[in-house]
This record gives structure tokens, sequence and C-alpha cells, in this order.
């Protein structure tokens, strides 16, 4: 005896499955989309020099917002991080004269020219 496609269990409960599946999957991937920017840091470290003798390094800052260096500023950055850094000579992240430092990289200050007062991560 057979059974008409129109009455078969099989392909329903697949497309059911499936359904489900394929929900699952979505909200799956808009939980993560909605947390991943929550909290995200810089993997690595930033390092940077405060004179001649008082060095200071940051483990995994956070990738938003303005970081701000000390009122004297520095002159030699190290961004051992997994992510780009912009460079400001002001102490609020703006302004013209920036520097895009890449992920691994370094930078040193022209001898006459402004040390760096803040940076910001490219995310």
């Amino acid at each position: 005896m057979s059974v008409p496609a129109s009455q078969s269990t099989a392909p329903t409960s697949r497309r059911r499955r499936q359904r489900r599946l394929t929900a699952g999957a979505v909200l799956l991937v808009l939980a993560t989309t909605a947390c991943s920017s929550l909290g995200r840091t810089a993997v690595g470290t930033v390092s940077y020099a405060i004179g001649p003798e008082t060095a200071v390094s940051l483990t995994s800052p956070k990738v938003t917002g303005c970081h701000r260096l000390p009122p004297s500023g520095t002159t030699q950055v190290y961004n051992n991080t997994l992510v780009d850094m912009i460079m400001y000579r002001t102490p609020n992240c703006t302004g013209k004269d920036t520097v895009y430092l890449g992920s691994r990289l370094a930078n040193n200050v022209a001898p006459r020219a402004l040390p760096w007062r803040s940076y910001s991560f490219v995310h």
C-alpha cells in the first residue's frame, strides 16, 4: 500500500527539524553579534616610555574610546597587540597630526617633534 506524498509524515518532520536548526543557528549568530562588542580588548600589550627611566605596559586595553597618556606624553610607543592604533599629539584623540601604528609595530617621535598624548584603536 502506498501513501500519497501529501500525507507522508517524513518530509514534514524533516522540514520542522531543519527549520528548528536554522532558527537556532540564526539566534546563535544574533546573540554572538550582539555581545561581541561588549568589553572587546586589544589582545596583547601597549608599552610606552615616560622619561628616560620609566616604562609603562598595559595588557589588553579596551578597543573602544580614547586612551590618554600622561600629560607629559611619550616619545616611544610599542603596539604589541593584534589591533592597529592611531597616535595623537592631543590628549583627547583629535587633530590632524596623527600616526597610524600597525599591530606589532613601534614608533619613536622625531627629536624636536611634540610627544604623543593619546591613542585610539582602529576597529
